[in-house]
C-alpha cells in the first residue's frame, strides 16, 4: 500500500508538493517537480526484522566558502524504524519517535550540526 500522491512538506514555511516519480514492492521515491527535494519511503524485511527508513534529500547550489565557486551538493536527513517482527505495536513506535520528534527542536539540531554528541 502507497502514501498518498503527491506528499507535502513544508519547509522553512513553504509547502512543497512531490509527486510519485517510483514504485517497487517496498519502496516509493516523491520528488518535486524541480528535483531540488527527494523524498524515498522504504522498507527491508529479514526473517526476524523490518527496518523501514524515511529519506529526505535537498539539492542545492552553494557557494564554496574558500572560492565563491557555486556547485552542487546533497544534503539528506533519515529516520530508521529498526523493530522486531513481532512484540511492539503501532502506538508504541509512534511513542519512541514522538520522544525523539520532541527532543530534536532548533537547539537540539544546531548542536548535532556543532557536531555535539
Amino acid at each position: 500500500m502507497a502514501f498518498t500522491d503527491p506528499i507535502s512538506l513544508t519547509i522553512a514555511g513553504v509547502a512543497k508538493s512531490l509527486a510519485r516519480i517510483s514504485t517497487q514492492a517496498l519502496r516509493s521515491v516523491y520528488q518535486t517537480n524541480d528535483k531540488f527535494l527527494t523524498l524515498t519511503i522504504s522498507h527491508q524485511e529479514s526473517k526476524n526484522r523490518i527496518r523501514s527508513l524515511v529519506r529526505v534529500d535537498e539539492h542545492a547550489i552553494v557557494p564554496d566558502p574558500l572560492t565563491s565557486v557555486n556547485a552542487w551538493e546533497d544534503m539528506s536527513v533519515q529516520i530508521v524504524f529498526d523493530r522486531p517482527l513481532t512484540g511492539f505495536t503501532s502506538t508504541q513506535v509512534n511513542d519512541l519517535f514522538a520522544a525523539i520528534k520532541t527532543a530534536m527542536d532548533s537547539t537540539f539540531v544546531g548542536k548535532v550540526y556543532g557536531e555535539e554528541s
